[in-house]
């Protein structure tokens, strides 16, 4: 054992204590949903990715369960030596037919998507050109590939624009625009009606992580694209928000594009493949969120969502702007942001405390998230929860 390496470690969690950036995991003891019980007591839930509150809906949770007694717990290995089964094919139909797309390869992650999607498909001679607000994952993707490097101002669009004259007079052979759809940490929505004016004039592809988005922004919930109504080249996404909440990632292109990255993507070819209860609860979120359930539950998503920023904002709290159901409440200061939290769960209310590197430094907030499981009298508890810590903890 090397002592000191282990005091480096102690060391470096201290300060990240004192510092007020420590990430507190708090223990669920119920299904996700609006109500969810911490610490031996009902609390109310604004901070889950469950868009559409179908994490804990019983029609989905069958739906799992039915699948893993029909094709066991999982296949024991990755899909290319024996793990594909019937229902990771219907899966993959499924999603690309419910997207728009030709086909569809699944991920044990969304992370994994974004991590398997760049290498595969560009090399050294090829240009990413990604946005600043972009993913962890994406970034992370994008190290992994050899192609050149490029980063524009989120929602830049003049930024975008130099940067894809630099990329082509750099001699790029292919240049893919990488960006959220809708980002995760802020809720804005990315502008892909001018990313596509601006791919169509430098022959670019794009691509767009729509985890914040599939299943209830644009028509049918089919994601951020279809909210502007524009084509795009890639899509990831997830099962683990509002098509069930669970976990798995996917990629959908063209079927050529699928086809080569099943032959090349790492993340693919070296993890299990996805559980059938995952796949059978995905399958039926996918049903639900593509029918007229899904419209009647988008319509409550975005009225609960403009009904809790309408009253915070009325209360005095400073929010950042936009349309998505993620709602940041900005604090600044991360030790505030957790002591806000603290408070909130005191009061009944089960929010986290979002500080760097989640955010940038001096970018604290509450990222608030709505549900279409919430009913309008628990958005006005929450709202009337956070105006009492705010004036306690001087925010307003």
């Amino acid at each position: 054992m090397t002592a000191t390496f282990y005091d480096r470690v102690s060391a470096e969690l201290a300060d990240i204590d004192a510092q007020g950036l420590t990430k507190p995991e708090r223990i669920i003891a119920s299904r996700q949903g609006p109500v969810i019980k911490v610490g031996g007591r009902d609390v109310l839930n604004f901070c889950a990715n469950n868009y559409l509150g179908l994490a804990g809906d019983e029609r989905v949770t069958q739906a799992g369960i039915k699948a893993q007694e029909q094709w066991g717990a999982g296949t024991a290995s990755v899909r290319f030596i024996c793990g594909t089964l019937e229902i990771h094919k219907e899966l993959e139909r499924a999603i690309a037919d419910y997207l728009g797309f030709e086909d569809t390869i699944l991920f044990a992650a969304a992370f994994d998507a974004n991590g398997g999607i760049f290498e595969p498909l560009f090399t050294d001679a090829d240009a990413i050109v990604s946005d600043s607000l972009n993913h962890a994952s994406i970034i992370d993707g994008v190290r992994l590939c050899k192609a050149r490097r490029y980063r524009f101002a989120t929602s830049d669009m003049d930024d975008l624009e130099a940067q894809l004259k630099q990329a082509r007079a750099d001699g790029a052979r292919e240049i893919v625009i990488a960006t959220d759809g809708a980002f995760s940490m802020d809720g804005y929505i990315a502008k892909l009606k001018d990313i596509r004016a601006l791919a169509d004039k430098y022959n670019a592809l794009i691509m767009v992580d729509d985890c914040h988005a599939t299943g209830f922004l644009g028509p049918q919930g089919r994601g951020s694209y279809a909210h502007h109504g524009v084509e795009v080249d890639f899509v990831t996404g997830t099962f683990g928000k509002a098509l069930g909440g669970a976990m798995g990632g996917f990629i959908c292109a063209k079927s050529s594009v699928v086809a080569l990255l099943k032959q090349r993507a790492r993340p693919y070819l070296f993890s299990n493949a996805l559980s059938p209860a995952v796949c059978g609860s995905s399958l039926e979120a996918i049903r639900i969120a593509g029918g007229s359930e899904g419209d009647a539950l988008r319509t409550q998503l975005f009225a609960n969502a403009a009904r809790y920023r309408a009253a915070m904002t009325e209360a005095g709290f400073n929010l950042l702007p936009g349309e998505h159901p993620i709602i940041p409440v900005m604090l600044g200061d991360a030790k505030l942001a957790q002591d806000m939290a603290a408070r909130m769960l005191e009061l009944g209310v089960y929010v986290i405390g979002f500080s760097f590197p989640v955010v940038p430094r001096g970018q604290a907030r509450i990222r608030t998230q709505m549900s279409a499981a919430h009913t309008f009298e628990q958005i006005d508890q929450t709202v009337a929860a956070f105006t009492t810590a705010g004036k306690e903890l001087g925010v307003i």
